[in-house]
């Protein structure tokens, strides 16, 4: 499916202080989006403004067209959230949480599981319980649903965080590897990218708020 997700003149106003107004944001099938700015300029509120979990004080956000809430059930369809923190329950292991996160969408086989487990460099921690590994351990666990059958729009906040340079780079290549087959990545960061697609494009919200 060709997706395209749009932000219309938005404004996000927080506990009565305006983060941006007048932003508008394209991305299509095959482009990545990294969204930066100081801490407080609104990274993560326009992640939320993108997805439908917070409405825009002003402005509107489509999704192939169509505005939301309208085409909330579509875009959910479409959409890979990964928040800032893992969203992990600690008490299960790798293996179960991935098992249990997908299936609230599409189940996947457990060998497809540990191989994703595998390439997010955690073979031999499958069936640890969670709260037993590192911060960036937990990350890679939640990162590995990128391999998992992914739908085709990742909204990612800090991705990178916790993780080690193998990892980092791998991250990269993934992301890299989705938008070349016709994905589209909108992520915040302030990791500066070795690995970028052809449409990869930057937005810092310091100089738009």
């Amino acid at each position: 499916m060709t997706a395209h997700l749009q932000g219309l003149a938005l404004a996000c106003e927080r506990d009565w202080r305006l983060l941006f107004e007048g932003l508008d944001v394209s991305v299509r099938a095959g482009e990545m989006l990294k969204v930066s700015g100081p801490n407080g300029s609104g990274k993560t509120s326009l992640l939320r403004l993108l997805c439908g979990l917070l409405p825009p004080s002003a402005g509107e956000v489509r999704f192939n067209g169509q505005p939301l809430p309208g085409a909330a059930r579509a875009l959910a369809a479409n959409l890979l959230w990964l928040g800032h923190a893992p969203a992990l329950q600690l008490s299960l292991t790798p293996r179960e949480n991935l098992a249990w996160l997908c299936a609230l969408g599409k189940a996947v086989a457990l060998p497809a599981i540990d191989e994703a487990l595998r390439l997010m460099g955690l073979r031999g921690h499958e069936d640890q319980p969670c709260q037993g590994l590192s911060a960036g351990q937990l990350r890679r666990v939640a990162l590995a649903r990128l391999y998992l059958d992914p739908p085709p729009l990742w909204l990612l906040d800090e991705p990178f965080t916790a993780l080690d340079a193998p990892s980092v780079a791998r991250l990269e290549a993934r992301l890299v590897e989705h938008c070349e087959a016709g994905g589209l990545v909108v992520l915040t960061s302030h990791h500066v990218l070795a690995q970028r697609p052809a449409g990869y494009r930057e937005l810092h919200l310091g100089e738009t708020a």
